[in-house]
């Protein structure tokens, strides 16, 4: 795979403090990736370094081919940045502010009357287009924040905690536009959040953060394999009320099978931790033995849990 975004020892110091600590990474093209993290981790600030907006302490950051240090206009010419605070001209509408924005980049006004008008009605803000945007809700600003971002037809969009301060409609139908974008138009994406949830939705690969350094990358079912590769399936059984007599002949025969590591009961439920997926065996072993199942699930890591694992 080809790498659009290589970091390198990235370290960013303010006096003694490492705001990022020796980042490397690699994110390759088309790829959706998130950069998972609390508030404070050095998320930003690894982004800002990636832009040529602040410098490294050491390190570097190759974007696009280009060194974001040494060549920062090239890199700012082929990366679209939506920061978390949006910046428009509130008195002025959708359209205007896009074609402000086009013209500062040197697209041609016929052109970029087009284009505007094309990326308005691709980012759901049709309706909307010659309405002042002092009028926008949150989510609708984010809109044109996407659109804004993709006047200049760049190779790489990077967005800072794009989903704050939007309703949950709203982060759905934005996140769903960001997965579309990446997968039609063939846009890298870098997406900081320390949303979890929303990260695990649209991203094909995480990095975890903390305290300026990735302790993790990778996608979700790598990183849950080597999290938790002593069992990393879990089955949770609920059975009907009359077999609750029979729990412990029911364990001794969960035992038997040889890729089962353990089992537990968990109040009206019996979890049992696999290091494959032996859902099949397991129904086999307890219809077998006459044991009625009321339900019966498959558990599977996600973010959330492999989060909590390496604080742990």
């Amino acid at each position: 795979m080809e790498s659009i975004i290589k970091l390198e020892n990235l370290t960013k110091k303010y006096g003694s403090f490492k705001a990022v600590n020796q980042l490397s990474l690699e994110i390759y093209k088309g790829e959706v990736f998130g950069l998972l993290g609390p508030n404070g981790a050095g998320k930003s600030t690894t982004i800002l370094m990636m832009l040529g907006l602040t410098e490294p302490s050491s390190g570097t950051a190759w974007v696009c081919g280009h060194d974001a240090t040494s060549n920062p206009i090239e890199v700012k010419k082929n990366v679209g940045y939506l920061p978390d605070n949006l910046g428009f001209y509130n008195n002025r509408t959708g359209l205007e502010n896009l074609l402000y924005v086009a013209r500062l980049n040197g697209i041609a006004t016929q052109e970029a009357t087009k284009k505007a008008k094309q990326l308005l009605e691709r980012v759901g803000l049709g309706d909307s287009i010659n309405k002042n945007v002092g009028t926008y809700s949150r989510g609708m600003k984010q809109r044109l924040g996407l659109a804004d971002v993709l006047i200049k037809n760049p190779e790489v969009i990077i967005l800072d905690e794009p989903t704050l301060g939007i309703d949950p409609k709203g982060i759905h139908d934005f996140l769903h536009l960001i997965r579309q974008l990446s997968k039609e138009d063939g846009l890298t994406v870098l997406l900081s959040s320390h949303h979890l949830h929303q990260v695990q939705q649209v991203c094909d690969r995480v990095g975890l953060f903390v305290g300026g350094n990735l302790i993790a990358k990778g996608n979700i079912p790598s990183l849950s394999k080597t999290l938790f590769n002593e069992e990393p399936y879990a089955i949770e059984i609920k059975l009907q009320e009359n077999h609750k007599d029979n729990l412990s002949t029911l364990e001794q025969l969960l035992h038997k099978s040889n890729v089962i590591q353990k089992v537990s009961i968990q109040q009206e439920n019996i979890i049992v931790n696999c290091t494959e997926d032996a859902t099949t065996n397991v129904i086999k072993t307890l219809v077998n033995a006459n044991f009625n199942i009321k339900h019966l699930h498959v558990k599977e890591y996600g973010l959330d849990d492999i989060y909590q694992r390496y604080f742990e």
